[in-house]
Order: C-alpha cells, then structure tokens, then sequence
C-alpha cells in the first residue's frame, strides 16, 4: 500500500489481479523504495539533528556519522531498480518464466438448445427420449 500512495506501483484488485510498476524500473531508484516504506536512512543514533550529547551539543563523531548518511542516500539514488535486477542476473540469478493465471475465469461449454417439434408435454419426451 506505501508503494501504491508513494505512486511506484499500481494495484489491480480481483482475479488475475496483482501489482505492477507505474514507471520504468529505470527510473525507480532504491532511495525511492526505502523512503516510501517509511524506513529511515540514517545510521546515527540522534536523526540528523544538532544535539547528540542533549544539552551539550554534538558529538565528537557528529560530522563523521552525517557523512556517512550523505553518502548512503547518494549511493541509494545512484541505483535502479532495473541495475540491481540486471546485475542479479549477472550474477546467475534465474527468472521463472511463469504465464499469467487468470484465476476465477471457467470455460463452461455452452449447452446448445435442442429443438423439437411437439403438440404436448407426452410427444416432448418421447422426441427427447429418442436424442
């Protein structure tokens, strides 16, 4: 549902139905994904803001951590949804080619009428019982 509102896939409901992506897989980037489900990219302990140690202002480390976080997010944008797949196939990674099922949809073979001349419900059976 997050990836639905954040408008990187479309939802089908019903048989047969499922997900699919909205746009190109080229330009859905890894950042896209992780922000949409809410998950947070970020490796300190204090959110990005100014005041690790509280009161007494940032850490020793601050500046370190807030680079790392800057680099996560530029190497998350950096990659595509469609690089990570091509790159796991690289990799031997094999795809099942499975065709789409169509589920809730029957075939029932159509029953032709059948057509008899009768004058009463007795000359009716009688033709049926003949068929």
């Amino acid at each position: 549902g997050k990836l639905r509102r954040r408008e990187l896939v479309d939802a089908t409901r019903g048989p047969g139905g499922g997900y699919e992506l909205r746009r190109m897989a080229s330009e859905i980037t890894i950042a896209d994904i992780v922000a949409a489900v809410d998950e947070s990219i970020d490796a300190t302990l204090f959110g990005g803001k100014e005041d690790c140690l509280g009161e007494a202002g940032r850490c020793m480390t601050h500046d370190l951590w807030a680079s790392l976080n800057q680099h996560m997010v530029e190497f998350m944008n950096s990659i595509t949804l469609q690089k990570l797949a091509d790159d796991q196939l690289a990799n031997g990674v094999k795809v099942e080619n499975m065709p789409v099922v169509k589920r809730g949809i029957i075939k029932r073979p159509v029953a032709k009428p059948i057509r008899v001349k009768a004058n009463s419900v007795f000359a009716l059976g009688k033709d049926l019982a003949k068929t």
